[in-house]
């Protein structure tokens, strides 16, 4: 058992998942300072000066101004704003290992189109059969 874990553990496939993962996660808390610290502050100025972040509805509790203060006081709030902080995130994240792939894409050069696989001798030897009898 240990063989085969070992020889499943350094296989190509498993060491570039590996290599994925960790540059995914790095990736992610850039991507992350990207949206919060970069484009929602526009966005929100845009607004009315307002974090989507606070945007919040609150189900349980008191009224409260911020999603810090409403989650301080124990409210339960449905936090919508921090969900369109995350599609807006993973729009981004989609967006850039789109063009990334689009890019290794290119510098591979273009794929040569490789048309049908040449005719086996088998399959040479039965058409020309086939012609011989279309001919009788």
């Amino acid at each position: 058992m240990l063989n085969e874990f070992k020889k499943f553990a350094v296989r190509g496939n498993v060491i570039d998942l590996a290599v994925g993962i960790i540059i995914g996660t790095a990736f992610t808390a850039i991507v992350s300072s990207l949206v919060n610290d970069l484009l929602m502050p526009p966005l929100g100025m845009v607004i009315g000066g307002i974090d989507f972040s606070d945007f919040f509805v609150t189900l349980k509790g008191g009224g409260h101004n911020t999603l810090a203060a409403a989650k301080a006081a124990g409210d339960v709030t449905i936090n919508y704003g921090l969900f369109l902080n995350a599609i807006i995130k993973f729009l981004i994240v989609a967006l850039a290992v789109f063009l990334l792939v689009r890019w290794i894409n290119k510098l591979a050069g273009p794929k040569e189109e490789s048309g049908p696989p040449a005719p086996t001798k088998s399959e040479l030897l039965l058409t020309e059969i086939r012609d011989l009898l279309k001919q009788k």
